[in-house]
């Protein structure tokens, strides 16, 4: 069984791991993100949401000597936290957590609350990591991350869904499966489950 030790071991680092019960990542996705950006040295990761996952990917950045995290993160306190962890764990340089406060969009006649994009820099992204927002804001509250972000998203991107044993993220998965028919889809049964889809327009 995977653990945040046996992570913090892998990646060097010096402070134990600020493991949040209610809110952090579970390791064995922290695991599943860390495997493949040390593989695929993704060049502009995005996340939606911040923590755990913000220190793994900085980390795995600067292990690379390439790439960049950037974090939207709703809660002001929360976006000043995970900037402050990565602060102490030396990893500034390879993320940015960008304090993205929920604003509302339609899609497809459907109102949700989302990350304002405002702040985030017109890059073309990678790597998607999918945490937030929390659910309990509103049904199917992570639908809009691609949708949102798909002409910034690469032809190659990989994406990453947490929490993909839940039935809310059950039904988004199968909505952005049937809007692009291009998007491949592996469901990966970590401990909250884990949708992993790839953009394949090729």
């Amino acid at each position: 069984m995977q653990t945040y030790q046996q992570l913090q071991k892998e990646l060097g680092f010096k402070e134990e791991l600020p493991v949040t019960a209610d809110w952090s990542a579970a390791a064995d996705f922290l695991f599943l993100i860390k495997e493949y950006c040390l593989e695929s040295k993704p060049r502009v990761i995005v996340e939606c949401s911040s923590g755990l996952t913000s220190l793994t990917l900085a980390k795995c950045c600067q292990i690379n000597g390439v790439g960049k995290v950037y974090s939207l993160e709703n809660g002001k306190e929360y976006a000043d936290a995970s900037q402050l962890n990565l602060k102490n764990a030396g990893l500034n340089d390879y993320a940015n957590i960008i304090h993205a406060p929920l604003e509302p969009v339609t899609i497809n006649d459907n109102n949700y609350d989302w990350y304002s994009l405002s702040e985030l820099p017109d890059l073309k992204i990678d790597m998607l990591v999918i945490d937030g927002p929390p659910g309990f804001i509103q049904k199917h509250s992570r639908f809009p991350a691609i949708p949102l972000l798909l002409n910034k998203l690469t032809d190659q991107s990989c994406i990453f869904l947490d929490d993909a044993a839940r039935d809310e993220e059950k039904e988004l998965v199968s909505m952005w499966l049937q809007m692009y028919p291009f998007i491949e889809h592996e469901y990966i049964a970590t401990e909250r489950g884990c949708s992993l889809l790839k953009i394949n327009k090729l």
